[in-house]
């Protein structure tokens, strides 16, 4: 029954191209209600369940394209369902409006409604524009629901009933530390499949030897396992400081309203509310104790943030190793095999390219990228209030987003498919000079680093210079080389 979204204008200019927003009905002539708010009146397609402050702001705010998270809508929802019920449990509001506007929640977050919520991302300052929108929808389903008409807004009023001791100021905060939370918990997931992976794989590698680098120069052997056990292990530490972030986001702002007082609530309200919020989200919630820091500071989601950038740090070290390590087939290192997902150019026939490791990168750049523009927003906050949430908001779910849907594509189709060069392995070991420092424990620097000239300068091996010169046997320097 719910309608498509329609603001003011049914076609807009928008970034050099038309953006054009369906009416509520496609079939027939579009059909007006008017509906008024505190600046004057305004036209709203006719079954529209969102109301005049959001119209208004859907002419103003076209910046991203891109409409209200899910996680957003189902967080707000859930804020307005505790509110409502903390509210009439405080006697604030009366049980029939309340049961309307718990039972209007109830209807969003079973994923109705959801092309109501038009503000784009990025909106007004604090979230202003997304929190009268979600205001406006829920009444006015809460009115359907009633069985009154939509825009009757004497019956049950966006902001006197739904936004109800509540304010802007507490509720996206509390928003935004309810939708991180379920976001990083996604990305969380990922990681634990992406870890799992790596100690599948060097279990499997893990007699695989292979000449170390460093400073990209020959170094000691290692072993092909070792190195993916030791990205295992970083990807481990980064989650698990990712999840020790958000353990930051459980103490919550609502109930502190418009300057972190707690004005215009009734008693008993705060807790109440937020221990409903706790139960239906299924989060560790709890009260922040200093109301008005938990409207001026962002500190919470600037770990979160920081969390993500430093994960990706790691995540891209891995991409670039498994993008050298597959370099190839002939001019390249070619120590490992990677799996062709698809064909990997439109030119060369039979190219095969480390597509998804590129793409880690380019997701781990964003996550850098989404990590900066936290951060200049977080310290933007300005005495009572931190008004630039919204593109907080964004930088962080977009960053979230990214890991749980790719680390699980990057983890079984690129990871578990990994081979190993083993012979090829075993050769570059024997080849390279750099094992003459195994000899200089019973010859010496100075002697080692002549056998490595002499090496490089001859082509021959340092297992055929020593052998031949009497210095180790070649029984010896199998037990050397492991």
């Amino acid at each position: 029954m719910h309608a498509g979204i329609a603001p003011l204008n049914i076609i807009q200019a928008w970034g050099g191209r038309d953006r054009v927003i369906k009416p509520a009905r496609s079939c027939g002539p579009v059909r007006y209600r008017t509906d008024e708010d505190s600046l004057g009146r305004v036209k709203i397609p006719a079954d529209a369940y969102y109301g005049p402050f959001t119209a208004r702001a859907a002419e103003q705010y076209r910046v991203t394209g891109t409409a209200a998270h899910p996680a957003l809508i189902e967080a707000y929802s859930m804020i307005k369902r505790s509110a409502a019920a903390a509210n009439t449990k405080a006697g604030a509001l009366d049980a029939r409006r309340g049961r309307a506007i718990t039972r209007a929640c109830d209807m969003v977050l079973s994923g109705r409604f959801r092309d109501q919520f038009v503000i784009d991302m990025i909106n007004s300052g604090a979230g202003t524009a997304f929190n009268m929108n979600a205001n406006e929808v829920i009444a006015n389903v809460a009115l359907e629901i009633a069985g009154r008409k939509l825009g009757d807004y004497e019956y049950i009023h966006p902001n006197d009933h739904v936004n109800m001791s509540q304010s802007t100021n507490d509720t996206f905060p509390t928003a935004m530390h309810v939708s991180i939370l379920g976001g990083s918990g996604r990305a969380l997931s990922g990681v634990g499949m992406l870890v799992r992976s790596l100690k599948s794989k060097a279990r499997s590698f893990a007699r695989h030897k292979k000449i170390g680098r460093t400073h990209l120069m020959d170094a000691l052997p290692v072993t092909l396992g070792g190195e993916l056990a030791a990205h295992a292990t970083a990807a481990s530490r980064a989650g698990a400081a990712l999840a020790y972030s958000m353990k930051g986001l459980e103490p919550v702002a609502l109930g502190g309203t418009a300057v972190g007082t707690g004005a215009n609530t009734p008693r008993g309200y705060r807790r109440a509310a937020i221990r409903e919020l706790a139960r239906i989200s299924g989060l560790r919630l709890r009260p922040e104790p200093d109301m008005q820091y938990a409207l001026q500071s962002r500190l919470a989601v600037a770990g979160v943030s920081s969390a993500l950038r430093n994960l990706a740090l790691e995540l891209g070290r891995l991409a670039n190793d498994i993008r050298l390590m597959a370099s190839g087939p002939v001019a390249g290192l070619s120590e490992i095999g990677i799996p062709a997902v698809h064909a990997g150019s439109s030119i060369m026939p039979g190219k095969v390219n480390p597509s998804l490791a590129e793409c880690m990168n380019m997701v781990c750049y964003s996550i850098i990228g989404n990590d900066t523009a936290a951060a200049h927003a977080v310290q933007a906050g300005q005495f009572e209030l931190n008004v630039m949430l919204p593109g907080m908001l964004k930088s962080v779910l977009e960053s979230t987003d990214m890991l749980a849907s790719f680390l699980p594509v990057f983890s079984a189709n690129l990871i578990d498919g990994l081979t190993a060069d083993k012979k090829g392995l075993r050769g570059r070991i024997e080849s390279s000079p750099v094992i003459v420092t195994l000899l200089a424990p019973r010859i010496g620097y100075s002697r080692s680093a002549e056998l490595y000239k002499e090496s490089l300068g001859t082509g021959r091996t340092i297992r055929d210079i020593a052998v031949s010169g009497g210095l180790v046997t070649n029984k010896e320097m199998d037990k050397l080389l492991g």
